[in-house]
């Protein structure tokens, strides 16, 4: 059975940091490509970060770049999502997702809220 499990999110003031974890069990973890998603309350879902097997080719959104860092630890079936400098605008629900050419699986989501 695969398992994707985020923890991490929270409550935290504007300009706070915030680091979410992804662990994955039920896959081989090192084939799969990850990714952070997000889904702000009326808004569609968008695309927050990836990165690719090997850990080399990073994508962003343009609004975080700079700001948030995605890394991965393939021996220990982790992906992760450092959250820096964070803004109102990035309360959302985030959820993980691990992906190859054939499937694709999604966590349960953790919620952040960004505010004073």
């Amino acid at each position: 059975q695969v398992q994707l499990v985020e923890s991490g999110g929270g409550l935290v003031q504007p300009g706070g940091s915030l680091r979410l974890s992804c662990a994955a069990s039920g896959i081989t973890f090192s084939n799969y490509v990850m990714a952070w998603y997000r889904r702000a309350p009326g808004r569609a879902r968008e695309m927050v970060a990836t990165i690719n097997t090997d850990g080399i080719t990073l994508n962003y959104q343009a609004s975080v770049k700079g700001r948030f860092t995605i890394s991965r630890d393939n021996a220990k079936n982790t992906a992760s999502l450092q959250m820096n400098s964070l803004k109102p605008e990035g309360t959302a629900v985030y959820y993980c997702k691990a992906a190859v050419a054939w499937d694709e699986y999604w966590g349960q989501g953790t919620q952040v809220t960004v505010s004073s």
